[in-house]
């Protein structure tokens, strides 16, 4: 598995996509995909059907991955 100097907590920019130029916060790595899931980046609409949890349904916003080649570490 190779090694990112990317970590869980780190602040990052993208710098290449849709949500160009957008910063937040790692959420998640996933070493095997070479993807990371920033707070508030690529979010996709879902709909969800109700549930318990969710007593009416309708539709949530999901944070999807972005590949790691597409971020960059913020200093600070």
């Amino acid at each position: 598995m190779p090694k990112f100097s990317i970590k869980k907590g780190d602040t990052i920019k993208v710098i290449a996509g849709d949500d160009k130029g957008k910063e937040g916060k790692v959420s998640r790595v996933l070493p095997k995909s070479s993807q990371v899931i920033v707070e508030g980046v690529k979010v996709v609409k879902k709909a969800v059907k109700p549930s318990d949890k969710n007593k009416e349904g309708g539709f949530i916003g999901k944070e999807k991955p972005i590949h790691i080649s597409n971020v960059k570490k913020v200093e600070g």
